[in-house]
């Protein structure tokens, strides 16, 4: 009887279902040809009160025509910063099929300067990209007064 249980219990898993759903029509979606066009997209959608008070994390997905499939909010932190696991912009990326990403996380201080930790992040989502044949296209750095783009500043 205990071994019958033991083996009833091995089989008994979660279900993963992976599904993408989008209610804005293909040709309707805005596409990305600069990064000037990646930060009016993503400050639309950014909650105001949040900007300069919070780090938050969000990534940008695209299809192969660089339209935008939709905005994934990774994470939202603290004062002096938020986690961007590179599993979960992947898993974000891979639901919906993306081709292509763009990583965005603000800056509360104002300070539009790239850390460390944000080099050593962008470097390892552009590797993972490059497995997966997911292109990492750029990675912004918002504030209320500005932005920096990795890509403008040929770090990508």
């Amino acid at each position: 009887m205990e071994k019958s249980l033991k083996t009833s219990a091995a089989f008994r898993v979660a279900e993963v279902k992976l599904t993408y759903r989008s209610r804005v029509k293909a040709s309707e979606r805005p596409r990305i040809t600069c990064s000037e066009d990646s930060r009016g997209i993503l400050l639309r959608s950014w909650d105001p009160g949040k900007l300069d008070f919070v780090e938050q994390f969000k990534v940008l997905l695209l299809n192969r025509a660089n339209r935008v499939l939709g905005i994934y909010e990774l994470s939202s932190g603290g004062i002096a910063g938020t986690v961007a696991d590179p599993k979960l912009i992947f898993v974000a990326a891979l639901k919906a099929c993306a081709s292509g990403i763009i990583l965005c996380h603000n800056h509360p201080s104002g300070n539009l300067q790239p850390s460390a930790a944000d080099l050593q992040l962008t470097r390892k989502v552009k590797e993972g990209g490059t497995l997966l044949d997911i292109a990492v296209l750029d990675h912004l750095i918002l504030t209320a007064e500005g932005y920096y783009s990795f890509a403008d500043e040929g770090l990508l």
